[in-house]
């Protein structure tokens, strides 16, 4: 088998790829977004409508008078009350006044003075001005009485009335969640209908177009719609059903990555076995069995795969350079090059002498 070398880029152009590729993953799922959103804007089921069905019309407007009524008798108790507290203030101020003169008419008699008639007419005024203002406030006090009597009475008859409503209320809940809940599933089928076949569409040019160079651009858009559709099912579906799915898909997705890589182990394909052989021989291990290659100065050292690089290993005068067999699995690691005749890697593509390439079976 022959391998074609691929040029890995400036970092740079590592680098702008890796950032182009996030961004038209989330452009794609921008875009997506929209459909999304426009099947989300179909109008679903209303609730008023609905409700009309179910509600006694004479009982919601009673319902509405009663609660007019409340408010105007409120009003109505605001203002009374005001005026009451208006007529308190003057009868405080007037008994004030009264007990002013009656301190002055007591000065008078122990002083052997009398009220003068505009005193005593004073008096007097102050006096009837009291007792109408009192009369006035008892009066207040008790249309603020009756008022209070009569909201009491309209309360209670309002919260009979909200009760009925409310057991009308609940045959059109019920039905507006049924109704809701199919507009849902509708709204999660269309959505679904577009997605998934993109999701598939995607999923296919991934696999096979997988050693593409162009594959970042399938990458980003399968991303970006399996995210989409993931939130999707995330929002339509109960919690209840969705972890089976996501447990579902997962399984399937674990399920395939395990035949992927048991293949790939039975069946290597070109790029990853060489990969495995040049692993195998920077670590001086044989690529097949892992046992030590001990050729020129490691003949006698002892190495695993994590030691390899901390040995000390002592220098050797001569030509170390010589066929090489495993002695764990027989595999041949060293050979003479067919081209230059110098002592070539077996399972690696080129000589490292020449640059001949051979086939790697």
């Amino acid at each position: 088998m022959k391998t074609d070398a691929k040029s890995k880029g400036t970092w740079i152009h590592r680098f702008a790829i890796q950032l182009f590729t996030l961004v038209l993953a989330v452009l794609v799922f921008w875009v997506l977004g929209f459909f999304v959103e426009d099947i989300q804007s179909i109008k679903g089921p209303d609730y008023t409508s609905i409700e009309k069905k179910y509600l006694d019309k004479q009982l919601v407007t009673k319902q509405s008078a009663l609660e007019k009524q409340i408010a105007d008798l409120t009003r109505q108790i605001e203002n009374q009350t005001e005026k009451q507290r208006v007529v308190g203030d003057g009868s405080r101020n007037l008994q004030q006044t009264i007990n002013q003169l009656l301190e002055l008419q007591k000065i008078g008699l122990q002083k052997n003075v009398a009220f003068s008639g505009t005193e005593q007419a004073n008096f007097t005024s102050s006096l009837n001005l009291f007792l109408d203002n009192q009369k006035k406030y008892q009066e207040l006090s008790q249309a603020v009485s009756d008022m209070l009597e009569r909201k009491q009475g309209l309360v209670r008859d309002k919260e009979q009335a909200e009760q009925e409503i409310e057991k009308q209320r609940q045959p059109a809940r019920d039905e507006f969640n049924r109704l809701s809940n199919k507009h849902r599933l509708k709204l999660a089928f269309f959505q679904l209908a577009i997605l998934v076949p993109i999701l598939i569409v995607a999923a296919t040019v991934m696999i096979k177009k997988r050693s593409s160079i162009y594959f970042p651009l399938f990458l980003a858009f399968g991303a970006a719609t399996l995210v989409k559709v993931a939130l999707v099912v995330h929002e339509y579906f109960p919690s209840k059903y969705f972890k089976y799915i996501l447990i579902g898909g997962l399984l399937l997705v674990v399920a395939w990555l395990l035949v992927y890589f048991i293949r790939a182990i039975a069946f290597p394909k070109a790029q990853w076995l060489i990969k495995q052989y040049r692993e195998a021989y920077e670590r001086f291990l044989c690529p097949v069995c892992e046992y030590p290659i001990r050729i020129g100065p490691r003949r006698f050292l002892f190495w695993t795969r994590r030691t390899v690089n901390k040995m000390v290993v002592p220098t050797e005068r001569g030509d170390q350079e010589e066929k090489y067999t495993c002695p764990s699995c027989g595999s041949g690691l060293f050979e003479e090059c067919s081209s230059c005749h110098k002592i070539r890697h077996v399972m690696l593509p080129h000589c490292s002498h020449c640059g001949t390439e051979k086939e790697i079976k």
